[in-house]
């Protein structure tokens, strides 16, 4: 097996690019840190083994041949950017409006597992990250065997990483003892999350 050596070498760039796209603000950290604000570190682990699931999965399907659909027919990813961008601002108007831990358990809930898996499909972050790991960091020699061990580190690293947006929201959500001062915090984090839509609208201008 002669790609072993490659399989070992890109291991620790791979994860430090895992741990820096995945610490670093975007629409699910965002999402994550309302949601631990508002339901708690343990009710949002479903979300965030799904962003997880997620991720893993596209990583393995762009590299496996997906990418080429969308290089043959590009308006096909265009069409998925924008409904992505649709979806994440009718996201950010149920995070403004979400209110305090007691309310959610009684009306709204955290994302479920298979909707934040379902989600990254038209996260423009989660996009970037799977690309970036199959064109850039997985080797082409053995390739099939290094894009499996690619998926792996990029699973075993985004979870701990995201997990401090979840529990950077759940001390916040603690510490926010009113409905009304956490619904300003959920209206920032709402602000936010509309503000990583702004490169997208800006691509091509």
């Amino acid at each position: 097996m002669s790609y072993l050596p490659d399989s070992t070498a890109f291991i620790l760039p791979l994860a430090m690019f895992a741990f820096v796209s995945s610490v670093t603000p975007g629409p699910n950290n965002v999402m994550l840190t309302a949601s631990g604000a508002t339901f708690g570190y343990r009710r949002s682990i479903p979300h965030m083994l799904g962003i997880c699931l997620g991720v893993v999965v596209m990583v393995l399907l762009i590299g496996t041949g997906l990418g080429k659909l969308f290089e043959a027919e590009p308006r096909i990813y265009t069409l998925l950017k924008y409904v992505g961008a649709a979806y994440l601002i009718w996201l950010a108007w149920k995070i403004a409006r979400a209110a305090g831990v007691d309310q959610g358990q009684s009306g709204s809930r955290p994302f479920s597992f298979w909707q934040a898996a379902a989600f990254q499909w038209v996260n423009p972050k989660a996009w970037i990250m799977a690309v970036g790991v199959v064109a850039t960091y997985t080797p082409r020699e053995g390739f099939f065997v290094n894009l499996l061990l690619s998926a792996l580190v990029l699973g075993l690293v985004n979870y701990p990483s995201i997990s401090v947006w979840t529990l950077f929201g759940s001390t916040v959500g603690r510490a926010l003892r009113t409905p009304q001062a956490l619904r300003v915090f959920n209206g920032v984090m709402a602000g936010l999350l509309l503000l990583s839509l702004v490169p997208i609208f800006m691509e091509h201008t």
